[in-house]
């Protein structure tokens, strides 16, 4: 197969990328986990996990693309085997089931920032009521509609005119405004306690386990590794353009994000809170939203004497916040079109397929919060198991042969060393298995009915859905394969000519 389309150049390539790492998760959840995590003493973890688990997948991932031209399904066939296959179905279908209610939230984004616009975000002193009455009513399925459509707008003009267009406008101005708003915040009386506990590890809170594993958990959650979605905008990378030097500015990329994103909020929230501000910014709140929507209006309403200021630095969060969902969301839509593209569509039908069917399976999540939670649960601890197929498809082809050939081969400017070969083929398997284990077990102690598969978040529904999804897709397989490569038999990880 011919590829036909690229992007223009690395660093069109490296702003779209970035587009897919950042999203909510760098803005609130980071925060969030931070401060249930001992401040400073998770960064160092985190910073840790970033070296041992984002940055090898996000390299195994672009390399893998890159060299096989194909989609998830096509790509973990040619890497690992045909009879692999559904490992990459899998893949596909854990970042379009988040998909599906990624664009609710990216549709909250969108509907808060015009409320702040407006004044309407300021008209209640409590926020909470205001939330409820939102997330009750008929508006998150209104702009979740609104959100497939603009992102399947900017999908169905392709790679060069609309993915890279609007990451190359979007990333920057999503970098500006937190900029802006970072400065505000690390000028407040009082801000300077909050970096000071950002800042400041204790050692015995390093030694607790859980620091660790959240910590693993948010690079699994926030760099976009593992998801197959890098895989995706890999296939559309210049033979010419290196491979681990490109996942090094990502992964590097997406942690100052948070960081700085982490900063700001710390800084806002020692200032203004007149509370416990650990205990505010530490709570998850509805669908894990972090009381985003709930505590950080209430904090921009003082964050200046000025009404008007409070209300340009509030629709500024929620438009940054916006940016960073929408560049999320249109990756994840992506994957799901080129996919289609990979069994024989055009992109224009596959991009309505795939937007109907986004806009159809996302109103459940738009009209109950319960229901969000759900598949966030099942779905974000199943991105665990996608990189562990990334992995596994690595180990099949052959780890050193892998490192070699593809990802040390034509137009790599940095080689990998060995380290690599222990990365990739033993610690990514050992840290997804002990990740999978903590998040499953715990579940159990979360619910009584641990088993029932009708609920929420416990170790039933994670199992039930996972089992039809795999074994779907495994009963499959030789279908979807076929159908791929058009009945052609081809050798693992050919280059496209």
């Amino acid at each position: 197969m011919k590829q036909q389309e690229f992007f223009s150049s690395r660093w069109a390539l490296i702003i779209a990328t970035i587009g897919i790492a950042i999203g909510t998760g760098n803005i609130w959840r980071f925060s969030r986990i931070v401060a249930q995590n001992g401040g400073g003493s998770f960064l160092i973890p985190w910073v840790i996990f970033l070296l041992i688990w984002s940055v090898p997948l996000i390299i195994a991932e672009f390399a893998i693309g890159k060299s096989a031209r194909y989609g998830p399904i096509g790509a973990i066939s040619k890497t690992a085997g045909k009879q692999f296959g559904w490992m990459g179905a899998f893949i596909v279908f854990v970042s379009t089931a988040i998909m599906f209610y990624y664009s609710v939230v990216t549709g909250w984004c969108l509907r808060y920032f015009f409320s702040a616009v407006s004044g309407d975000l300021f008209s209640t002193s409590d926020h909470l009521i205001y939330w409820n009455e939102f997330s009750s009513g008929s508006g998150p399925l209104i702009f979740h509609f609104i959100a497939m459509f603009l992102v399947a707008f900017v999908v169905l003009r392709g790679v060069t005119k609309g993915i890279e267009k609007v990451t190359k406008l979007l990333v920057p101005s999503l970098l500006i405004i937190l900029l802006i708003l970072f400065i505000r915040a690390v000028t407040l009386p009082g801000a300077f306690e909050g970096i000071k506990y950002f800042f400041t590890p204790d050692l015995d809170v390093m030694l607790n386990y859980k620091v660790w594993l959240n910590a693993l958990t948010q690079n699994a959650w926030d760099t976009g590794a593992g998801w197959g979605l890098i895989m995706t905008y890999a296939i559309y990378m210049r033979k010419k353009e290196d491979i681990s030097l490109n996942a090094a500015l990502i992964g590097f990329g997406n942690n100052t994000i948070s960081i700085i994103a982490g900063i700001t909020i710390f800084s806002t929230v020692f200032a203004l809170s007149s509370t416990d501000a650990m205990i505010q910014v530490s709570q998850s709140g509805p669908a894990n939203t972090g009381l985003t929507f709930i505590y950080l209006p209430l904090l921009f309403s003082n964050i200046s004497s000025s009404g008007l200021l409070n209300t340009v630095f509030a629709a500024m969060f929620f438009l940054a916040l916006f940016f960073a969902a929408v560049t999320s969301l249109i990756s994840m839509v992506e994957m799901a079109t080129r996919t289609m593209i990979d069994f024989g569509m055009k992109r224009k039908r596959a991009l309505i397929l795939v937007a109907s069917v986004g806009m159809l399976l996302g109103i459940p999540s738009a009209i109950d919060l319960k229901v969000l939670s759900n598949q966030d649960w099942v779905w974000g601890v199943g991105l665990l198991l996608s990189g562990a197929f990334i992995s596994f498809s690595i180990i099949r082809y052959g780890v050193d042969k892998f490192r070699t050939e593809v990802i040390n081969g034509f137009g790599s400017d940095v080689k990998i060393g060995r380290w690599y070969n222990f990365v990739i083929g033993i610690l990514v398997p050992v840290q997804v298995i002990v990740l999978i284990s903590w998040w499953l077990i715990s579940s159990v102690s979360w619910d009584p009915e641990w088993w029932n598969p009708f609920h929420a978040e416990n170790l039933g529904t994670v199992l039930f859905q996972w089992g039809i999804v795999i074994g779907i897709f495994f009963l499959l397989n030789k279908i979807m394969v076929k159908h791929i490569f058009n009945e052609k038999s081809e050798s693992k990880l050919s280059e496209s000519k």
